[in-house]
């Protein structure tokens, strides 16, 4: 039971590091995206984005 358990585990590990990645990928994009938006909407109110701190 022991092997079979580590086989498992040892198989699991490069699926769970390649999905790790991905979702580091989507989060890059997704706060790029934001940033743009954010950037765009500001131009478009005319706001000073850089005298409002963001975080």
């Amino acid at each position: 039971m022991t092997n079979n358990t580590h086989h498992d585990t040892t198989r699991r590990n490069p699926l769970l590091e390649a999905a790790r990645e991905e979702m580091i990928k989507f989060e890059r994009k997704e706060n790029e995206f934001r940033k743009k938006d954010r950037q765009e909407r500001a131009a478009e109110l005319h706001l000073p984005l850089d005298a409002i701190k963001l975080q």
